[in-house]
């Protein structure tokens, strides 16, 4: 799950060390894992008699907690829980951000492409507002104060042939904005 194989943290390490409560955090936030209390117990419970070390282990420990007849789906969403604060990937998006917009020059467009809805809403909070908050702030005198505007109100989805022809192209969006002069 580490895109960077040198990186200390792995997602054994997150899911045989972590206290229930981040557990739960991660899950919630990362996942939008509904019963994301009841999954972290379980892993605490499970991995106090023997470490979780296989994808094997962890998806037996998943499979009593899936939904019935969502199960591939449940699975995805804790994977990519686990895969995010593995890869700290939403804290990497918000560097990248602020740091391409400040080497923009005036006029210059930043596009972005993202996977999932976690990523967009930070995209796309700090395409319209300025910041990942998501609230407008106004100078004094009541002037935005962002540093870019949107090209386009709504993001570029790909077509119906495009998803036919590449079934993952599904959920990205593509969100363009220009630096302020």
């Amino acid at each position: 799950m580490r895109m960077n194989s040198s990186a200390s943290t792995t997602a054994a390490d997150i899911l045989n060390e972590e206290e229930e409560e981040e557990l739960v955090r991660i899950f919630r936030n990362y996942g939008e894992i509904r019963n994301a209390r009841k999954l972290a117990s379980e892993i605490i419970q499970k991995r106090t008699s023997k470490p979780i070390k296989t994808t094997k282990e962890f998806i037996e420990i998943l499979s009593g907690m899936a939904p019935k007849f969502k199960e591939h789906k449940y699975y995805a969403q804790v994977f990519q829980a686990i895969r995010i604060e593995v890869n700290k990937e939403l804290e990497v998006l918000e560097d990248f951000l602020v740091q391409a917009s400040e080497l923009l020059n005036p006029g210059g467009r930043l596009v972005v492409m993202s996977y999932h809805s976690l990523e967009d809403r930070i995209v796309k909070n700090f395409m319209k507002k300025g910041n990942f908050e998501g609230e407008l702030k106004k100078d004094f005198f009541g002037n935005p104060l962002k540093t870019l505007t949107e090209i386009n109100r709504k993001p570029i989805t790909p077509d119906s042939e495009e998803v036919e022809s590449n079934s993952r192209s599904r959920s990205a969006k593509l969100r363009i904005a220009e630096k302020n002069v």
